[in-house]
C-alpha cells in the first residue's frame, strides 16, 4: 500500500512541474500574441495613412511601356 501510494506522489510531482511548465508556456506565448497585435495593429495604422492621397505609392505609377 505504501509503494502505491509513493508511485501516485511521484506521478503526481512529475505532473504538477509539467503543469507549471506548460503554465509558463502558454504566458509567455500570450505575451508574444499579445506584443504581435499590437505591432499588427501599428501596422494597420501606417499602411493605412500611407493610402489615401500617396502619390508616391506604387499604384499610382505609370509603367515604363507606356
Amino acid at each position: 500500500m505504501e509503494d502505491r501510494i509513493g508511485e501516485l506522489e511521484v506521478k503526481l510531482s512529475f505532473a504538477e512541474d509539467l503543469l507549471e511548465s506548460l503554465n509558463t508556456t502558454v504566458f509567455r506565448q500570450q505575451r508574444e500574441i499579445d506584443q504581435l497585435r499590437r505591432e499588427m495593429a501599428v501596422l494597420r495604422e501606417q499602411l493605412a495613412a500611407s493610402l489615401p492621397g500617396d502619390e508616391t505609392a506604387p499604384r499610382h505609377e505609370i509603367p515604363p511601356h507606356y
